[in-house]
C-alpha cells in the first residue's frame, strides 16, 4: 500500500513510480492541482453526543479546547489538534517557493501528499552541485514538509541528493541539525524561515569541501567494519538496564553494499573511502531498510528513524578525516 496519495514531479520518476509527470518551469498553480495540493484545511471545534440510548440521540455538547482539521474537498478528518493549533495549508508549501524559483534560480521537483492530506510537501534543486572525482555528481535540494497529526513541525531543511543512487543527506547548518523547524503553536512565516536559512546557502560551500574530504580519505576493512558497528548499534532497553545492541543483519548489508553491491560504490570517490561508507549507509537506510512500504521507508528517510542514522553515519565519517 502506497502512503503517497497525489504527487507531481519533473525530470527522473520518483522513488515509487507514481504521480504525475510536468514539463519544466510550470506555474505553482498547476503544481498544486497535479500534485493533488488545491485544497484547504478546514477545522472546527470538538462536539460529542451524550445520554444516547438505542435510536434515541442524546445532546450534543460541544469541547472547545481541541479542534478536528479536515479537507475541504473530501470532508475527510485528518486530526484532531488543539484549538491553539496553527495550520500550514498546502498552499503555503507551495507559495514558500515562489520567489525562490522566480529569482532565486530554484526548480521544483517533486510535491505532493502523504498519508490522506495529514503530511504535505515540496521539494526544490537548488541549483548547487559538485563533482567528487570528475563523476559522483552531488546536487542540493531544499525540502518544506508539514504535517497536521502531530508528527512534524513545518520544517525547511537542505539536502543533498548522490545522483548515481538518488541517496539523500541532510546538509547540517553549523553546529545544528540543519533544519529550520516551526511548531504548530506558532504562526508560519515563510519569509522568516528564509532568512534563517539565508546562513545555509554559503553552508553548501562548507558542506562541498567535507564531501571532497571524505572522498580523499582511504579505508581499510577493519576500519570499515568498525564504522558501521558504531553507526548500527543503539541502545537498547532490558529490564531496567539500557544495553548496547548491534543490528548484525544491518552490518552485514551495508557491508556488502560498501564492497560493491551499492550504486556507485567502485566509483573511485567511493570504492575504499569514508565517502563509500557514509553512502553505503545512506543506500540502506532509503533503499533497503525493512520497512511497511516503501513510502514507509522514505518518510522515515526524510523526516524520523532514517535521518538520525544517516546524521549519525555523516558524524562518524567525519571522524574518520583527520
Amino acid at each position: 500500500m502506497h502512503l503517497v496519495q497525489s504527487m507531481a514531479y519533473v525530470n527522473e520518476t520518483p522513488w515509487h513510480g507514481l504521480g504525475n509527470q510536468l514539463a519544466a518551469n510550470q506555474p505553482l498553480e498547476v503544481w498544486a492541482q497535479q500534485a493533488g495540493m488545491n485544497w484547504r484545511i478546514e477545522e472546527t471545534e470538538v462536539r460529542f453526543v451524550s445520554g444516547s440510548v438505542g435510536s434515541s440521540l442524546g445532546s450534543i455538547h460541544a469541547f472547545p479546547e481541541q479542534k478536528v482539521l479536515y479537507r475541504s474537498d473530501t470532508k475527510q478528518p485528518l486530526s484532531v489538534v488543539s484549538s491553539k493549533y496553527q495550520v500550514v495549508q498546502p498552499e503555503s508549501i507551495l507559495e514558500f517557493y515562489r520567489d525562490l524559483v522566480d529569482v532565486g534560480g530554484y526548480e521544483l521537483e517533486t510535491a505532493g501528499v502523504l498519508k490522506n492530506g495529514k503530511k504535505l510537501w515540496a521539494l526544490a534543486k537548488t541549483g548547487q552541485s559538485v563533482t567528487l572525482k570528475g563523476r559522483d555528481r552531488v546536487n542540493g535540494y531544499l525540502l518544506l514538509a508539514t504535517a497536521c497529526d502531530g508528527t512534524l513541525a513545518t520544517t525547511a531543511q537542505f539536502t543533498s541528493v548522490r545522483v548515481v543512487c538518488n541517496n539523500t543527506l541532510a546538509i547540517a547548518l553549523g553546529d545544528s541539525t540543519g533544519a529550520v523547524k516551526v511548531p504548530h503553536r506558532s504562526q508560519f512565516d515563510a519569509q522568516a524561515v528564509k532568512r534563517q536559512l539565508g546562513i545555509a546557502i554559503s553552508s553548501w560551500d562548507g558542506f562541498m569541501a567535507r564531501m571532497k574530504a571524505l572522498s580523499e580519505c582511504k579505508v581499510n576493512d577493519t576500519a570499515a567494519e568498525a564504522f558501521f558497528r558504531r553507526v548500527l548499534t543503539y541502545q537498547a532497553t532490558g529490564g531496567n538496564t539500557a544495553l548496547a545492541a548491534t543490528n548484525d543483519s544491518a552490518v552485514k548489508a551495508v557491508q556488502e553494499l560498501f564492497a560493491g553491491r551499492g550504486k556507485g560504490a567502485d566509483m573511485a570517490s567511493a570504492s575504499g573511502t569514508a565517502w563509500g561508507l557514509l553512502n553505503s549507509v545512506t543506500e540502506f537506510v532509503d533503499h533497503h531498510r525493512r520497512a511497511r512500504s516503501d513510502d514507509n521507508r522514505r518518510d522515515s528517510a526524510w523526516f524520523s528513524t532514517g535521518a538520525t542514522l544517516k546524521q549519525k553515519a555523516w558524524d562518524e565519517a567525519l571522524r574518520l578525516v583527520v
